[in-house]
């Protein structure tokens, strides 16, 4: 996600927050490569002008040259420029009350995810306490109906449907209906799209408008046409007046593009990420997360609440008090990395660390290499992975057969655990040190020790303070 700037902007802020004293050239030259960054990433000519301009005027005036720690003020000035740029704050669903309902039109081309996102915004819906209805209005793309039926039932979401019908204007109409008879509190209408845009969908989607009077007329777009999107953002405003803009396949968006421009050249939020192929890979988009990020800093509360969401609260409880209690068996280690694989993938996990943002790369991470510590784990007995020191050289040539392993790699991910279970003891004799493991994982949801476990790429290293 966004590997590229962040790349290049982690150098660039590595390299500032070191400068005890800050000078305009080193200003103008650091603002440069800010500018090359920005345009390499596909971001709007006139937005980088913007950028670039208010960020030299800012940092060149007496609270940067004359601070206490210039360094780090210049890089709070590229912070807040970027937040700026990406919209400010969250913005939130403008949704009524549960008694009424709230209607949500999905408008965007052809191929940009909308009914992907369709499903997925309504699966985050029905987690938030709405009763949402599907409503399948595509009725140009062949099997655009049955896509959304099938994703429907796969959330446990109606779909409205009429088959055989070619007027969507009638079907949004009779889907209101059915919804206040039926009691659904949120209307999600899926539209049809074209591969570019052109005069006929564009009246169909102004007709649909005026029938249904969404409280949100929502642009789904691919974050990876870049500028183009902004572009499709521009036109379809101009004819239906948006409220905001669901960005898909952001993880695979190595620029940012796309994000970067939007706000600025439209004036419209985004409002949601498309963060992989899951149901659940779908996140409110936070500016000043994604800015953080893109500065290398990572993004610490996402990963908590990805944490959260994926261990609930007694299971966390739990595993505080074994290790506290020195407890901690190869089953919890386990259980431990299937937990980090359910948070999505490890690119996405790194990203969010700090210090580790945009410093590791997918295929960098040796995904093998996890399956194999698995596996591992998996071929042994259940007295096995709750006592490791019943496991002998017998023991470990059947573990490593089982496993499609070796006895090397067996011993390797034995020592490691030995080495997580040694720290856990330290711990339990340092009070203060286990206060604040105690406070962390009850924040995080979960032990991120199993992260300490993954193979790092050789050579790499960790940034200076930063532990698992």
């Amino acid at each position: 996600m966004l590997e590229k700037i962040t790349g290049t902007f982690s150098d660039i802020i590595r390299t500032l927050s070191g400068k005890s004293k800050i000078t305009e050239k080193n200003i103008e030259e650091t603002v440069e490569q800010i500018k090359l960054a920005l345009l390499e990433a596909d971001v709007n000519l006139r937005v980088v002008r913007r950028f670039v301009n208010s960020t030299i005027e800012e940092a060149k005036g007496e609270k940067v040259l004359k601070a206490v720690d210039p360094g780090q003020q210049f890089v709070k000035i590229i912070y807040d420029k970027i937040v700026a740029l990406l919209g400010d704050k969250k913005t939130d669903l403008a949704l009524k009350g549960p008694d009424t309902q709230s209607v949500i039109l999905l408008l965007g081309l052809q191929g940009a995810g909308k009914t992907t996102a369709a499903h997925k915004l309504a699966f985050r819906l029905k987690k938030d306490g709405r009763r949402p209805l599907l409503v399948a209005c595509d009725l140009i793309r062949p099997a655009a109906i049955e896509q959304l039926c099938v994703l429907g039932q796969k959330i446990d979401v109606p779909v409205y449907k009429e088959d055989g019908a070619k007027d969507a204007v009638k079907v949004s109409k009779n889907a209101i209906d059915y919804a206040k008879k039926n009691g659904f509190d949120t209307i999600i209408v899926d539209t049809a799209g074209r591969l570019q845009i052109d005069e006929d969908m564009m009246k169909e989607l102004v007709d649909i408008k005026k029938a249904v009077n969404p409280v949100e007329t929502i642009l789904v777009a691919d974050s990876m046409t870049g500028q183009n999107a902004v572009e499709i953002a521009k036109s379809f405003d101009e004819q239906l007046t948006l409220t905001g803009v669901i960005l898909t396949k952001f993880d695979s968006d190595a620029r940012g593009g796309a994000a970067l421009s939007l706000k600025s050249i439209t004036n419209k939020p985004i409002l949601f990420i498309g963060t992989g192929e899951k149901t659940e890979d779908f996140e409110p988009f936070h500016p000043e997360r994604i800015a953080s990020r893109i500065l290398g800093m990572g993004d610490v509360v996402s990963l908590v609440e990805k944490a959260q969401e994926t261990v609930s609260a007694e299971e966390a409880l739990k595993m505080q008090e074994k290790m506290m209690r020195n407890e901690f068996t190869l089953q919890d280690m386990l259980d431990q990395l299937q937990s980090v694989k359910k948070m999505g993938s490890l690119q996405q996990i790194f990203d969010m660390m700090p210090g580790l943002a945009g410093q590791i790369s997918e295929d960098q991470i040796d995904k093998a290499g996890l399956k194999r510590q698995e596996a591992i784990i998996q071929s042994m007995t259940k007295k096995e992975r709750q006592n490791h020191l019943i496991i002998g050289p017998s023991r470990r040539k059947r573990i490593a057969k089982g496993s499609g392993t070796s006895v090397q790699e067996v011993n390797k991910l034995i020592k490691q655990f030995e080495k997580t279970k040694l720290t856990m003891k330290k711990l339990t004799r340092n009070r203060g040190a286990q206060a604040k493991l105690m406070q962390q994982m009850g924040a995080s949801g979960m032990d991120m020790s199993a992260l300490g476990n993954m193979q790092l790429p050789k050579g790499f290293k960790m940034p200076k303070g930063f532990k698992f």
